[in-house]
């Protein structure tokens, strides 16, 4: 059995699903499907530019196992372009996009490499170009917002026994570029159901919301969101206050739903349906022949985009 994703995006602030009616599925522009099997697309996140809205996510393939980290332009409810905006020699994913002092940078996930790095952009939206390790860990999924003057990371950590999946941890800073220093009480949360980010933290009528994911009975089952009440060097307190499921936004996709991102223009959602096929064991023979060889390297970061008719 594996995971195979599908992201989209709504144009509406990423706000409104505090209000009751959440997600709404009609509401959702979905991306096409990958082209081949056993690849997907999720963890999306994005802004708009220009009267063109941008959509970064992790794109994955089995036969490869290591992601890389894709664009995709749209004009209107129209996909107009895409192409590979960062690669390396280590799996990449969850691209959170941060702004500050006039300069755009990503930070994604990339814990096999050890660290968490940040990434200035160049050149909109394919060169990103690395420019400081925020923090000396492995960090997983790590999302950043500015609040009360201060920087605040939320961020997972790997480990036995899932711990991924169930640690909260917070790291604080004056600067984006740091030095971040590790909340005085990690792991601040707990807990398959409600401790792993799952996108953008938010503000909504000057309260600050994270939303989580519920990784029980499977990774990315749903998410949770949580309305921060304390935030502090040494205090952290959090009350959850809605829950989102991925039934009905769309039809095969009702397993998982574990990103919600976004800003004032434009939410952004992955769903996740769980597959069997016969030809696993094919494909996973296949990623083991491709790594012996020394064939599952990174594609080149300056690849030609795709203009689509």
């Amino acid at each position: 059995m594996y995971d195979e994703w599908r992201i989209g995006f709504i144009r509406r602030p990423i706000d409104h699903v505090v209000k009751p009616e959440g997600i709404q599925a009609d509401a959702v522009t979905w991306l096409p499907p990958c082209p081949r099997r056993f690849q997907f697309l999720a963890d999306p996140f994005g802004m708009e530019r220009d009267g063109v809205l941008t959509v970064f996510a992790e794109a994955f393939d089995y036969r490869i196992r290591r992601g890389e980290i894709r664009y995709f332009q749209y004009e209107g409810d129209r996909l107009v372009r895409q192409g590979l905006a960062l690669a390396a020699p280590f799996h990449l994913s969850y691209p959170s996009l941060i702004e500050d002092d006039g300069a755009l940078y990503m930070l994604p996930e990339g814990y096999k490499s050890g660290a968490l790095t940040l990434y200035r952009c160049e050149r909109f939206p394919d060169r990103w170009t690395p420019v400081h390790r925020l923090l000396a860990l492995p960090a997983i999924d790590a999302t950043v917002v500015r609040r009360d003057g201060r920087w605040w990371m939320f961020y997972a950590l790997p480990g036995p026994n899932d711990r991924a999946m169930r640690e909260m941890h917070v790291a604080w800073a004056d600067a984006l570029t740091g030095p971040w220093t590790p909340h005085a009480a990690n792991p601040v949360r707990a807990g398959f159901m409600d401790a792993r980010p799952g996108g953008s933290a938010f503000e909504h009528d000057g309260a600050l919301y994270l939303p989580v994911q519920e990784c029980r009975p499977t990774y990315g089952a749903a998410l949770r969101l949580l309305r921060v009440d304390v935030l502090s060097p040494t205090d952290f307190l959090a009350t959850e206050v809605r829950r989102f499921a991925p039934n009905g936004l769309l039809a095969g996709f009702e397993d998982g739903l574990h990103t919600l991102s976004g800003d004032a223009e434009v939410t952004f959602i992955d769903v996740k349906r769980l597959r069997r096929s016969p030809a696993e064991k094919g494909i996973k023979a296949l990623y083991k022949a491709r790594r012996l060889l020394g064939l599952n390297g990174p594609r080149d970061v300056t690849a030609p985009e795709q203009e689509l008719a």
